[in-house]
């Protein structure tokens, strides 16, 4: 799916004088049956984060990314949600929404995510944190499982998560049964054995991490994807079959 200039303009069109295109485009959303591949796996790529670039390159390259059938689905905060829906490039796939793009929870709501038909939520939870940024997160956890939504806890990569980080943002919540977890590749395999929880890798790990069984996949940043997203997308997709 190209981004041709046309199409650049006329997403911006839309953008400045019909938001109600929105609301629509969440609801007419083709959703998937099923959160994981024929394969077992699932493989995210994410915008959730801004590093400064252009939008309309950014979208390009997700936009690149998203037509690899391998990929299942994307990460991102609502207005990159909302780009990709308004250009139907998110039709039968997986979209989980960042809830706390920060340290604080200025996106999607659990409530939201589950009214516009997400499949899931991302909590970015920093440890050691706040008891408040705590209980923030636990409640999120809490409040998503009440809706059958995944909730996708990230743990970021300075410091490099722990086996006691790990242990601790699993039992987040009145219940794990729905919770999944975002890491960076980590230091070793003890990160992993300390939850049965299921993880996805964070951008390009080892083989050996993929072949870890709890790991159920990866989700690889927009920052990866670099000048040839079509060539990222597919190394991460070759990787992650031969791992599985």
């Amino acid at each position: 799916m190209i981004l041709t200039d046309e199409r650049w303009r006329d997403l911006l069109h839309v953008r400045a004088t019909d938001p109600g295109a929105v609301r629509q485009a969440y609801a007419t959303r083709k959703r998937r049956s099923r959160l994981l591949s024929d394969q077992g796996t699932l493989f995210l790529v994410a915008a959730a984060e801004g590093d400064g670039e252009g939008r309309r390159t950014l979208l390009e390259r997700l936009l690149t990314a998203l037509e690899n059938p391998a990929v299942d689905g994307v990460l991102g905060t609502p207005d990159v949600v909302e780009e990709l829906l308004l250009l139907g490039a998110l039709h039968d796939k997986v979209v989980f929404g960042a809830m706390n793009p920060g340290d604080r929870f200025t996106g999607y709501d659990a409530r939201t995510l589950v009214d516009c038909g997400l499949d899931g939520g991302r909590l970015l939870l920093r440890l050691p944190g706040t008891a408040a940024a705590l209980q923030a997160c636990a409640d999120a956890v809490t409040e998503l499982a009440a809706y059958g939504l995944i909730a996708l806890i990230e743990l970021p990569e300075d410091p490099a998560p722990t086996a006691r980080a790990v242990a601790v943002a699993s039992g987040l919540g009145t219940t794990s049964a729905h919770t999944w977890l975002r890491l960076p590749p980590p230091e070793s395999a003890a990160v992993l054995d300390a939850t049965t929880l299921p993880v996805v890798l964070r951008d390009a790990p080892s083989d050996w991490m993929l072949s870890h069984p709890v790991v159920r996949g990866l989700v690889l940043d927009h920052t990866r994807l670099g000048g040839n997203a079509g060539a990222a997308v597919e190394a991460a997709a070759t990787a992650l079959e031969a791992a599985k």
